[in-house]
Parts: structure tokens; sequence; C-alpha cells
């Protein structure tokens, strides 16, 4: 059992920049592929970025790529998402996830494919 807390979300105006945290408790990190996705009002839960187990390989939504960056620090249990150059059409609300390694990077994308989810955190983009 992995529990997952998100933080780091608010309020920012067009351009800025946020960085969200995931703290997991339960279980090392270290075991877990982990994804960010986001979930705007009215609309499906949206893939952002993934990272492999070690952080060898990320993956990007293409809404995303190039503005945004994840990492994580298996030392620390957390994971990141620097968020760059936002955007209003980012406002959402961001969810930390975690999947096994067993799940195939072709699936990183597909929100059914992880098995812990935090809260979520909002992010608000003014224009």
């Amino acid at each position: 059992q992995v529990m997952l807390v998100e933080s780091g979300g608010g309020l920012v105006q067009a351009g800025g920049s946020l960085r969200l945290s995931c703290a997991a408790s339960g279980r090392t990190l270290r075991s877990y592929v982990m994804g960010w996705f986001r979930q705007a009002p009215g609309k499906e839960r949206e893939f952002v970025s993934a990272i492999s187990e070690l952080g060898a390989r990320t993956d990007y939504g293409d809404s995303v790529k190039g503005r945004f960056t994840i990492s994580r620090d298996n030392a620390k249990n957390m994971v990141y998402l620097q968020m760059n150059s936002l955007k209003p059409e980012d406002t959402a609300v961001y969810y930390c996830a975690a999947t096994t390694p067993r799940v195939n990077v072709d699936h990183w994308r597909k929100a059914s494919q992880y098995d812990y989810w935090g809260q979520g955190t909002q992010v608000t983009v003014s224009s």
C-alpha cells in the first residue's frame, strides 16, 4: 500500500511557474513508476507525465512537452513536477499516481494502469 500526498498547487499568472511535489509513505517509491495526471472541470483525466522507477526514462503529454519536467528523489520518497510557462489551459486538479514497473511504458499514459492515487492539488493559471 502506498499513500500519496500532493502539494505545491496554487494560483499563478500565465507565464509563471509552479513546482508540484508528491510525498509517498507506506512503501519505498523505488518500486514504482510514477505519473502525474490532471483533470479540469467537465473533462476527462489527462496524462501529464511519468517517470520510471529509477528516473532513467520519462514521458510527457503533448500539451506540456517542453514546459514541464518530472523528477524524483527516491531517497526522500518524493516526486516532483516543475511547471514552467504556464497557460490558462493548464488549470486543473493535478494528481500524483503510482504503478508497478510491470506496466509497459506504452501504457504509462493510461490512468487505468495506476494503482495508487493522491487526493490532488489545484492549479489555477490566470490570463
